[in-house]
Parts: C-alpha cells; structure tokens; sequence
C-alpha cells in the first residue's frame, strides 16, 4: 500500500505529538519530585523545626519561672498569690512541653504513615526514637524542680544545694537531647531542601535537554519527511523549466510511492507525447508547413469543416524548367528543384508564408490568420516574393555546379502572382488523404496573376487588394486593369517593383511616366500616352509593359474603340 502525502505529513505531526507527550511526562516527573520534596518541606520538616523550637522555648520559660520562684521563697516576704501564680505559669509551661512533644511524635507518625508525601523515612524513625527521651528527661527534670521548691519551703538548705547540682545535671541531659534532635533535624531539614533544589535544577536541565532532543529530533524527522517530499517536487520542478526550454529528452526519476509518483509517472508520460509529437511534427513538417502540423495535432478545428478568411495566395512558376529539364537525368532534375525550392522556400518561411505545395516547378503558398497577422500578410507576401527574386541570382550561380556544365546554361526566371482576398480555408481532401489548403477566387486570381507575366514581360504582379493593404511597405506601378478568363470581375494590376523607400530614382521616374502614359490610354488619348510610354523606354529601353502598350496603341489606331470603352483588357485563355 503507497504511503500518501496526508499520511506522511500525519506521520509527522503524530511524530512530534509523540515527542511533546514524552517531554511532558518526563517535566510532570521531575515536577512531581519536586513538588514532594516541597510539600515535606511544608507539611513535615519545617512544622517539625517549629514544634522543637517551641519545646525549647517552653524549656526556658520554665526555668525562668524556676529561677523567679526561688527567688521569692528566699525572700521570706513573698506574696501567697504571686508564688501561686508562678507555680501555675510553671505548671502550665511544662503541660506545654509536653504538649509540643506529644505533636511533634503526632506529626513524625503521620509522615511515615504517609504515601502521598515521600520523606526520609530513616531520619524521621530516628526523630520519633528521640523525641521520648526528651519527654522522659522533661519529667525528670520537672520532678527535679517541684522537689527543689518543696526543699527551699521547708528550708533545708543542704537539700537544696544537692537537688540544685541534680536539677543542673537533668538541665543540661533535657538540652543536650533536645540539641541532638534539633541538630538531627535541622540536617534532615536542610538536606531536603538541598534534594528539592537539586531535583528543580535537575527537573530544569532534563526538561531543557528533553526538548533540545525532541527538537532536534523532530528537526531530523520533518527534515527526512519533508526532504522526501520536497525533493521530487524540484526535480519535477527541474523537469518542468527543462521542457520549457524546449528540452524533450528529459527524464524525471521515480522515487516515491505516493501521488507525486502517480504526477511524476504522469509528467514523464506528457513529456514522452510530446516528444512523439515533436518527432512527427519534425518529420512531417518537411512535407507539411510545421505550423499546420502542430494545429492539426492540439486543434481539432484543423481537421474539422472550413473557414471563410482573408488571405494572400502566392503562385510562383520557373520559366524555362521545361528545356531545362529536357538536358537532365532524372535525379538531376530531383536534385535541381530541391535545391531551387529549398532557397525559394526560406523567405517564404522568414515572413511568416505557409507552404501549400509544390506543383511540378511551381510553388504555392498564403499568408493570413491565424499563422500571421491579419493586417500584415500582403505586406509580408510581397517582401517574401521580392527575397526571392533576390535569391534568383544565387540559383543561377548555383547552376553550373547542379547542371555539370559550364556553357551554354539555359536562362533561368521567375514568374510570381499575389492576390488578396477572401478564401475558404480548412482540411480537404478524402477520408483517407486530406490536406490543408486554400480554395477560392482568390486562389485561382493569384494563379492567373502569375501567368500574365509573360504577357507583360514582368516578374511579380499583385492584385488591387493586395497592393491596397501594402501600399504603405511597398513600392509598386499599375500595369493595367484586366480580366482574366474564368472571372467576370475586371481587376487593377501591379507590378511589385521594392520597399517602401528603397526604389531608385530611375525606376521611379519610369513609374511615373508609365502612370500618366497608362491615363493617358484609359482616356483613348494614343498619342500623348504614346509619348510617355516611350519616355519610359528612354529610361529603360528594355521596359516589357511599355513596348505592350505602344503595340496595343498601334493597334486601337488601326482598330478603334467605341467611345465608351472601359479600359479593361480581357483575356481568353487561362
């Protein structure tokens, strides 16, 4: 049975409960002895002092009384009355002596007779033998006197001086017993009183060490306890920061049999789940974007129905793969687009594109929500599309190598087509084999954007919405307003030309030109659209779009239009 955090931290308490008990037993043992060494001292040794000093006061008083009655007899003149009262104040003193005694044996008797209050009991048996002989010695010794005061009443004065000597002698036997018990005593007395402080230091220093040890004890023991359960909460810890830094590969040891286990068996499951993840995201992520691969493996809305979004869709095509490829085996061919879709793919990735597929030479991809944000993705499709462009020359430079050949290379260019608008979005395909894709006007515009470039002689074309949301990070001329077969709709078209600030004054002075030319031409106005167009071949003579509408301008003067002409170019063919 696994011990569970509640009972090991019952285990604890209970522990230091058990501690405590001890340490208050142990202080209610040596408070017991000391409280009986006090109470002897209060009920017994301390009464009994009182009742031996109270015997010899009696003692001296009588002799007192002793001493006055002589001294009134030898007076001859003494008053009946005061000789009277003196003889009775002796007697009365002597009955208190014995009184004083018999309490005093009283008190002894009680305290061997006792078992609530723990005394000497060898001291106390000598006491009771000692306190008799002080009785007899006090009878003796009273005996002695009346025999004295008789003497002196009838005046014989020889008999005096010898009951005198005699009475001396009892004096000193009444004292010297009462000094032995009372020095008796007094020891007992004292060496109880030494026992009770004793046992009160010792009560204090037992009682200190007692808790020191039970506290350290208790330390250790909730130290153990505690460190048991603390430490594999840092190691889960420890394991949890690891995989927040991207660290699969870590491993949490199991060394408890209590619900941290359980967490801990459960921890190293959800870590082993996401490294398969991880795993499959890695391998699959070459053939899917890995952003779609992860949506699809922790949102099930990824591969559940569609969304209606806006997107930019991106096609791209490589003219002159066709006799290109004519001159390579097979696996030159394999090994030529997969270097050529390996540069073209990384900025597609840099800004932020998914990668919907490859299509024989061709590439297409989108950018939007929720891969990026909805505000930027046509801005973020036209810098991917103008790094490509750039990269274009590190392929071509790359060529001899892939080819094998030094002369006669094929030229190499590159056609690309954006679009921006509303697609539906989702996971489509069969039961069998989906994909995640885009579908749509929008997608089939882009597509048809791409392919007009070689009407225009251009390498990048966006439509109006894509050139509306980019205008302010990009550079760009309206080439024309066409419609492409398959559409009803006429669309604006641009050719992406550079950043936002980054076009030089030559290609921007051609720009404006081609602007007023392309007014021009809109209002049937040939000839002045004429003249700028060939101001636009001044500055770049090999300028495709303007050598395009110097040729549709002959044309529309062989071949008028109605004057209500639109200024839509239409296109028949795909």
């Amino acid at each position: 049975m696994r011990p569970t955090i509640s009972v090991k931290i019952f285990g604890i308490a209970l522990g230091l409960l058990v501690l405590m008990a001890i340490v208050t037993g142990l202080s209610a043992l040596n408070l017991k002895k000391v409280n009986n060494e006090v109470l002897a001292l209060a009920d017994y040794y301390i009464p009994l002092e009182q009742r031996m000093g109270a015997i010899q006061s009696a003692v001296r008083d009588e002799l007192i009384h002793v001493g006055r009655l002589m001294q009134l007899l030898r007076e001859k003149s003494a008053d009946v009355n005061t000789l009277g009262e003196e003889r009775q104040l002796l007697e009365e003193k002597a009955t208190q002596v014995n009184k004083e005694v018999a309490d005093a044996v009283q008190l002894i008797e009680k305290a061997l007779a006792s078992s609530e209050i723990e005394v000497d009991r060898q001291h106390f048996a000598a006491l009771r033998a000692g306190l008799p002989d002080i009785a007899m010695a006090h009878t003796q010794l009273h005996d002695t006197i009346t025999q004295l005061l008789t003497e002196m009443e009838h005046g014989n004065e020889r008999s005096v001086r010898v009951v005198r000597d005699i009475l001396r002698k009892e004096r000193e036997g009444v004292d010297s017993r009462m000094r032995n018990v009372t020095t008796r005593l007094q020891t007992t007395t004292r060496e109880s009183a030494q026992k009770a402080e004793r046992e009160e230091l010792h009560a204090i220093a037992l009682n200190w060490g007692i808790t020191i040890g039970a506290s350290i004890l208790g330390l250790l023991f909730a130290a153990l306890i505690t460190r048991n359960l603390v430490k594999p909460v840092k190691q889960l810890l420890i394991g949890t920061k690891a995989v927040e830094q991207g660290d699969l590969n870590v491993r949490v040891h199991v060394t408890t049999t209590d619900e941290i286990a359980v967490l801990t068996i459960s921890f190293n499951h959800m870590v082993a789940e996401l490294k398969q993840k991880e795993v499959i995201q890695e391998t699959f992520g070459k053939y899917v974007d890995p952003r779609i691969v992860k949506g699809l493996l922790e949102d099930q809305r990824f591969s559940q129905g569609g969304e209606r979004r806006l997107m930019t869709v991106f096609f791209s095509d490589l003219e002159g793969f066709t006799s290109l490829g004519e001159r390579l085996t097979p696996d030159g061919i394999v090994k030529l687009l997969n270097q050529y879709f390996t540069l073209m793919s990384e900025p597609i990735r840099e800004f932020h594109g998914i990668i919907d597929k490859y299509i024989g030479d061709a590439i297409m991809a989108f950018w939007g929500p929720p891969f990026t944000d909805g505000a930027e993705h046509a801005s973020l499709a036209c810098f991917s599309a103008l790094e490509q462009y750039k990269k274009l020359n590190t392929f071509r430079q790359m060529l001899p190598d892939i080819m094998g050949l030094r002369k006669d290379l094929p030229t190499i260019n590159l056609r690309m087509g954006m679009a921006t608008g509303d697609v539906t979005v989702g996971s489509i395909g069969s039961e069998y084999s989906k994909g995640y894709t885009v579908i749509g006007d929008t997608v089939n515009l882009a597509s048809r954007l791409e392919a007009v470039n070689k009407e225009y002689g251009t390498q990048m074309l966006i439509s109006e919405e894509t050139w509306k949301m980019a205008q302010d990070a990009i550079e760009a001329r309206e080439l024309d307003c066409i419609q492409v077969a398959g559409k009803s709709e006429p669309v604006r078209i641009f050719e992406l030309l550079e950043r936002k600030g980054q076009l030089n004054d030559k290609v921007a002075s051609l720009r404006d030109h081609f602007a007023k030319g392309l007014a021009s031409y809109r209002r049937q106005s040939w000839d002045l659209a004429e003249a700028q167009f060939n101001e636009c071949l001044k500055i770049n003579p090999e300028d495709r779009p303007s050598k395009l509408f110097i040729a549709r301008l002959q044309h529309f003067r062989e071949h008028p239009l109605s004057p209500d002409w639109d200024g839509v170019w239409r296109f028949q063919e795909k």
